[in-house]
């Protein structure tokens, strides 16, 4: 064992003391006005059942929302989160902020199939969320679509809120989000890379069933399903 000596010691608590201080200041930057969260009107057909109205809802964790995302004030965070290894290695998005954002343009300037949004956290912005039609997706070609089958990926921001069922639990919040607002979609649908497991296991941990191995273009996924009618057993 290395030998530490008391002013070594007092050095890093230090460093360690103002590094959280930052984090809590970053993270008080980053608070987000759930009440001027709206965005501009916008002129794309509505497939998702105004998103921006859904409002919050409590966890055990706290109040969660999810809020549709904004390029001028959330792509820096994003970008951020993008560029960590472990996201990067399945999101693939790392490097410049122009990739993130031209990621989420697509989606903005889209037909509305797909609505990015921040997963806020006690009005802390603090994961990235996708809400998709899987029936007018792609996706629907590799699994036998429902109509109005909606899709969700997950994206935990800070490593520190990783791997200690966060996930599962925001998860489950989400899937009864969009099944309470959603009221013709019978299913949530997601396809979690097949070796992201701890994706997996937060799925199946918010009451998500196993339902095959699906070849997508890019990643062999685990195609997972929330039924409605399965809601309040899983």
């Amino acid at each position: 064992m290395p030998h530490t000596d008391s002013s070594t010691s007092s050095s890093t608590d230090d460093t360690i003391d103002m590094r959280l201080r930052q984090d809590q200041e970053e993270d008080i930057a980053r608070l987000i006005d759930l009440g001027s969260a709206r965005p501009e009107a916008d002129a794309r057909p509505d497939l998702l059942d105004h998103i921006v109205e859904w409002g919050p809802t409590d966890t055990p964790l706290g109040t969660f929302q999810l809020v549709p995302v904004r390029i001028g004030r959330d792509l820096r965070l994003i970008a951020q989160w993008m560029n960590d290894p472990s996201v990067a290695a399945f999101w693939e998005l790392g490097g410049p902020q122009e990739a993130t954002a031209s990621h989420l343009g697509d989606q903005l300037d889209g037909d509305g199939r797909s609505v990015p949004c921040l997963g806020v956290l006690d009005g802390v912005p603090m994961s990235y969320w996708e809400v998709y039609r899987a029936d007018l997706d792609p996706l629907a070609r590799y699994y036998p679509a429902r109509p109005h089958d909606t899709g969700i990926h997950l994206l935990i921001g800070r490593v520190s809120d990783r791997g200690r069922g966060l996930g599962t639990t925001l998860l489950r919040a989400a899937a009864d989000l969009v099944l309470e607002h959603r009221l013709s979609c019978t299913r949530v649908v997601a396809e979690p890379d097949l070796r992201n497991t701890p994706s997996v296991a937060a799925f199946l941990g918010a009451g998500f069933r196993f339902s095959a191995e699906v070849e997508l273009p890019g990643k062999r996924a685990a195609l997972m399903l929330r039924d409605r009618a399965l809601r309040h057993v899983l």
